[in-house]
């Protein structure tokens, strides 16, 4: 592994130490049983939720150039990867006994990997200026793909939830709140934007730059003021669980399918297993935040993950290596 890429992971760890820290210490408040404050890690997950990731993903959907996608190694990598979303999902579905939201949320956990704030810079750094356009590539319709499908599981768990509604209901509030939700309407909405070919107006697009650079430090302040506030207890076993399928588990499914199932070697297979090697992203956390389930264990995760990405990501260079 590179200094560049070492140097960034010791730079996501220093600032989720500095949220647990300010957690710890109270400047964000404190958690009050009797209803006087807010959790702090909710009020910033929701300022993440509503303002800051709906900014970004507008931004990032309305100046994609769709023509000049290459398609066929981004289904290399979103067929796999969907595919092992599902196969989560339908795992934990039937294990789960909790709330309607666990499964999917562990979902989100085990496919959605930290892509931005450590991904970019690990493809610049181990594969140049090709790897890096082929990586963006990828994030550009992460979103879309993966945020959407997983939107769709999550609302659909929650609305089958309530017992009291109607099959015919329950569809209909799955498909209702998966529109209106705060991930999905942007991008829907930042697509079709796009496609006017209207563009933005400089201050608004000015606006929508800024609110969207602060996803990163405000979702990594929010892992540390989650694990203060959640702790380590009672998530461990889960998260290890999760770490598992995202570092080990996903890379290797991406491996098999984008070499033997698309033909796929070289750079382009190295840059799409890498990307599913990547540890747990903070979307985790803001959807356990969102529908009010795993918290504690989805911090963990995130944090474990990050961790041990130092030695599985040598492992899967090293396999990449081998394989030429």
């Amino acid at each position: 592994m590179t200094a560049a890429v070492i140097s960034k992971l010791l730079a996501i760890m220093a600032t989720v130490g500095l949220g647990y820290v300010a957690a710890w210490r109270g400047w964000l408040g404190r958690l009050d049983v009797s209803g006087g404050l807010q959790d702090p890690a909710r009020v910033l997950s929701n300022t993440a939720f509503y303002l800051f990731v709906p900014s970004l993903l507008f931004r990032t959907m309305e100046r994609i150039e769709l023509s000049t996608l290459p398609w066929h190694t981004l289904a290399a990598y979103f067929v796999p990867a969907g595919l092992f979303a599902l196969a989560v999902y339908i795992w934990h579905r039937v294990r789960s006994r909790g709330s309607g939201a666990d499964a999917a949320t562990r979902t989100v956990a085990a496919t959605y990997g930290n892509a931005v704030q450590l991904g970019i810079p690990m493809a610049s750094a181990l594969f140049g200026e090709a790897g890096l356009a082929l990586h963006i590539a990828l994030v550009s319709v992460h979103g879309l793909v993966l945020l959407t499908l997983l939107t769709v599981l999550v609302e659909g768990d929650v609305a089958r939830a309530d017992g009291s509604i109607s099959r015919a209901d329950t569809l209909r509030a799955t498909l209702r709140n998966t529109v209106i939700h705060p991930v999905v309407l942007p991008v829907l909405v930042g697509l079709a934007w796009n496609m006017t070919g209207l563009g933005l107006h400089p201050v608004l697009d000015l606006t929508l730059a800024g609110l969207g650079s602060a996803v990163v430090p405000v979702c990594l302040v929010l892992i540390g003021v989650s694990l203060a506030t959640y702790g380590v207890r009672g998530g461990l076993r889960g998260a290890l669980q999760v770490s598992v399928l995202k570092l080990l588990m996903l890379p290797a499914l991406v491996l098999v399918v984008a070499h033997w199932g698309f033909g796929l070697s070289g750079l382009p297979l190295a840059v799409l297993v890498m990307m599913g090697a990547l540890p747990v992203g903070s979307n985790a956390i803001i959807f356990a935040q969102r529908y009010g389930t795993l918290e504690g264990e989805a911090t963990v995760a995130i944090v474990v993950s990050t961790v041990a990405f130092m030695a599985t990501a040598t492992l899967w260079l090293t396999v990449l290596g081998w394989m030429g």
